[in-house]
């Protein structure tokens, strides 16, 4: 029987490569030849995210999205689940302090997606409850610029 090794795409080395050396030169007197217990590295931290990387790969197993799943997969959506939100609460958070707040509500998130181009593209059929509208005022709805001074010029619709 020989042994083949499965080749390892660079996502999925990146994410279950471990950094050990066994340099350990203090026995602990517990056999295993000085290996200590190891503590567990979570995922996330080996892919330097906040987003839960184990959550999401059992999210996307019990999902029954595709019969496989490579190992970089969670790893990757993680990645751009934690930019986007990284990104919509930066501008979430420029609204709120626009609007001399300092804590971040649905109005400021709906602010945030409308002004920004691609985001109002992404989320363009969310509807964020609470969220209100954007201030627009139509241009024909605004009062005319009157040219001659400022004569008190009554209008005849209004004479009765």
């Amino acid at each position: 029987m020989m042994y083949h090794p499965v080749p390892t795409t660079t996502a999925a080395a990146a994410y279950s490569s471990t950094t050990s050396t066994n340099n350990n030169t203090h026995h602990s007197g517990k056999g295993k030849g000085g290996r200590g217990e190891k503590k567990a590295t979570s995922a996330s931290s080996k892919a330097g995210l906040q987003f839960p990387v184990g959550r999401i790969g059992r999210f996307l197993r019990q999902g029954k999205y595709a019969t496989r799943m490579g190992a970089g997969a969670p790893v990757y959506l993680a990645a751009v689940l934690e930019y986007l939100t990284a990104e919509i609460l930066e501008l979430a958070g420029n609204a709120a302090r626009d609007n001399k707040k300092a804590r971040i509500v649905p109005r400021h998130i709906t602010l945030a997606v409308k002004n920004d181009e691609e985001l109002n593209k992404l989320l363009g059929g969310v509807t964020i409850a609470s969220g209100g509208v954007l201030p627009n005022i139509h241009a024909v709805l605004l009062p005319k610029k009157s040219a001659s001074g400022s004569k008190n010029v009554s209008s005849k619709s209004q004479d009765y």
